[in-house]
């Protein structure tokens, strides 16, 4: 448990200290292939300065990283391209451009499944600048020979969000709510009464490509958790048991169950339509993370009160677990590309920089991507990550991301989802027993296609 535990202690440490703010994941959209805006430069600086091109992981950061990147070039003169992958084909999108004569100077690698793909792509950090102004070191990756190859730069956490207006609406209290008996009381209450309330329980729990990943990747999350808890699992397991695979059926169950959602239809239900029903106030609870406080929050998207929102943990029914805390963790690490010349270099790093220094720009980052551990960054007012604090600064236990151990990632959630798809349609034992082998069985084989 030592690397559970330094986590949890960085975890303090960022929420605690001096890091900037408070909140992906992976944001689904079915969003365009990408989107771009590349800055207008004279030729000659590209040439004298070098050129940067940020090839970006988070789609709900698109906006914010492309006025930043106009900014930058306004005051600097370096051309500045920012490309965001529509969401869950970061990797294709990546691997396409990386083929490219004018490749990504900086691009994201997620976990250490990612770096042994792209190690030889990423340049030694250790010295840099920006790496000198990190408040912890816990979330960053580092290659077999010690080099820091990618820097986390943006640390999330994701739970249930809850509209405490609708609950309270409805005759209910987040006090009420210390683990899944207690959720699910509520839950079932609410769903029950939904025609005479004009809301139900959860937002929709879309299996489309753009809103899988809350439940292939952080929902599985939850079982994948307790068993590397239990059996002190640190590095990428050859094979899994599934121990918790029934708490998982518990807390799913009730997703699909205490909502308007048809459970037959979730292969077409899409993350911007459960994002709109709770944002609509059409649903209390809605499973994301801290990096949906600014959409929820936004006057020109839902312009929900801060005041009305909250995020607790996912219980799913393990014992004890009235002490949790929310997932926390990272999947956002920049890289620079080594192969690019050493001006693109130079001009990439000075470019990091920037954003988590200047304070016009630090303060856009932060207002966007909430907790960034970087000593000049300004703290974040963004509700979920204070509600994350709260919960670790009374003892809970923080929730880490054990899904970054997941082997042939993207291959193995499909697989996931195709079950969890077929059993949503029709629960039965047989169908959710297609999900165990999903789980456990898909897991042994990807592993060795991953690893031999």
């Amino acid at each position: 448990m030592k690397k559970l535990i330094a986590m949890l202690l960085a975890l303090v440490m960022v929420l605690g200290l001096a890091a900037c703010g408070g909140e992906t994941a992976p944001a689904e959209t079915k969003a365009p292939a990408a989107t771009e805006a590349a800055t207008a430069a004279p030729a000659e600086a590209a040439t004298a300065e070098g050129r940067v091109y940020y090839l970006n992981f988070k789609p709900e950061a698109d906006a914010t990283m492309q006025e930043l990147a106009a900014l930058y070039t306004e005051t600097t003169g370096v051309p500045v391209k920012v490309v965001t992958a529509a969401s869950g084909t970061y990797s294709d999108t990546l691997t396409a451009e990386m083929a490219k004569s004018e490749a990504p100077t900086i691009f994201n690698i997620g976990n250490m499944s990612g770096l042994k793909d792209w190690d030889d792509y990423a340049l030694d950090l250790t010295d840099s600048a920006v790496a000198g102004e990190l408040t912890t070191n816990d979330f960053n990756l580092y290659n077999a020979a010690g080099e820091l190859k990618a820097l986390g730069y943006c640390f999330e956490s994701y739970g249930i969000i809850v509209n405490k207006a609708l609950l309270e609406k409805a005759g209910h209290s987040l006090d009420e709510i210390k683990d899944f008996a207690s959720l699910k009381a509520v839950a079932d209450d609410i769903h029950a009464r939904a025609s005479e309330l004009g809301f139900d329980a959860f937002s929709a729990s879309g299996l489309d490509s753009s809103s899988s990943w809350r439940f292939s990747g952080h929902l599985a999350n939850m079982p994948l958790f307790y068993e590397f808890r239990d059996d002190n699992i640190t590095e990428q397991p050859a094979t899994i048991k599934g121990t918790y695979l029934d708490n998982f059926r518990q807390i799913w169950d009730l997703y699909i169950t205490d909502t308007a959602a048809d459970p037959k239809t979730l292969t077409t239900s899409t993350g911007d339509e459960s994002e709109a029903e709770f944002g609509e106030g059409k649903a209390v609870f809605y499973q994301n993370g801290t990096w949906e406080y600014a959409n929820l929050t936004a006057a020109d998207k839902f312009g929900m009160s801060s005041d009305d929102l909250a995020m607790i943990p996912i219980y799913c029914g393990v014992a004890g677990e009235e002490k949790a805390g929310l997932c926390s963790g990272t999947e956002n690490c920049w890289a620079v590309n080594s192969k690019v010349s050493e001006a693109d270099q130079k001009a990439s790093l000075d470019f990091l920089y920037w954003l988590i220094t200047d304070p016009t720009a630090a303060q856009k980052m932060v207002d966007t991507l909430g907790a960034l551990p970087f000593k000049s960054c300004p703290e974040s007012s963004n509700t979920f990550i204070v509600d994350g604090n709260n919960l670790l600064a009374k003892g809970n236990y923080a929730v880490t991301w054990a899904f970054n151990h997941t082997p042939n990632v993207d291959s193995w959630r499909a697989t996931v989802v195709t079950a969890l798809a077929k059993y949503s349609a029709d629960p039965t034992d047989a169908n959710w027993a297609e999900v165990v082998s999903a789980f456990v069985d898909g897991w042994a084989y990807e592993y060795t296609v991953a690893n031999g």
